[in-house]
């Protein structure tokens, strides 16, 4: 029996079954999945392979739909790390996440300083849920003091699918690249129509006015975007109004969560 197992064993053409993958002749390994999950010899290589990251990625979304599923309805508030305590940015971002949490809604941003941490405060001394979802970076300075419910990502991509899961709305604050990355999947996702519609608010018409006015000269004139991809974007100064327009389409887009 023994002698049997070995020819079997060397044969190029022996095939060995791994889950779905089929491996033969030289790409048969040596040991089994149990020997090498339970030696705690050899190279710890394995952490950084793409099959163990696919695991690290699952785990980012089963934590954040554990943490997010109970939330309730939420507006996701973006803007600049680099927004400093005290200007009029900051208040301004302050006063939103009062307003959102007095409207009914909990808050959610990346979580970090500037205009994110000015729309946790707010949301925070209003009494409300004030949600970051964090993100892994060289100069990473963790969640701010205002957050209530944290949770903190290795993957962009797992944490913008929370943005949109679990928000009705979007406000944008004034903010740079990280911004205006989130605004425009956001846009690009309701013109894809692979989310529902949702309204979008840029707040700030000195410092979104210009953005807004290429788009409808430049962008449109070369036909790159239509007229009605443009109106999917609000711009305003004034907070009530965007937390009007933000709320006013509750019903419809309650509704738009992927499952």
């Amino acid at each position: 029996m023994s002698d049997e197992t070995t020819d079997i064993t060397s044969a190029s053409d022996y095939e060995y079954h791994t889950g779905p993958v089929t491996l033969r002749g030289s790409r048969v390994p040596g040991t089994t999945t149990d020997q090498r999950l339970l030696d705690s010899r050899g190279s710890s290589e394995w952490l950084h392979t793409d099959p163990w990251r696919v695991m690290r990625i699952q785990s980012e979304f089963v934590e954040g739909f554990g943490a997010l599923a109970e939330l309730g309805p939420a507006v996701s508030v973006f803007g600049s790390a680099r927004t400093k305590p005290g200007t009029p940015f900051y208040e301004l971002g302050t006063h939103v996440g009062r307003a959102l949490v007095e409207a009914g809604y909990a808050v959610i941003t990346g979580g970090g300083p500037g205009a994110m941490e000015a729309a946790n405060k707010g949301a925070r001394e209003a009494g409300g849920a004030s949600v970051g979802l964090g993100i892994e970076l060289p100069f990473e300075q963790g969640l701010n003091e205002h957050v209530n419910l944290g949770v903190n990502f290795r993957y962009f991509f797992a944490r913008k699918t929370m943005f949109v899961k679990y928000a009705q709305g979007f406000i944008v604050l004034p903010g740079g690249f990280g911004t205006l990355d989130e605004l425009f999947e956001a846009v690009t996702l309701v013109q894809t129509r692979k989310v529902t519609s949702f309204p979008i608010v840029l707040m700030g018409t000195e410092y979104w006015g210009g953005l807004l006015d290429w788009l409808r000269g430049t962008v449109l004139d070369a036909g790159t975007v239509s007229e009605k991809d443009i109106d999917l974007l609000h711009l305003t100064d004034d907070v009530d109004e965007a937390v009007r327009i933000v709320t006013s389409t509750d019903q419809t887009v309650a509704a738009k969560r992927p499952e």
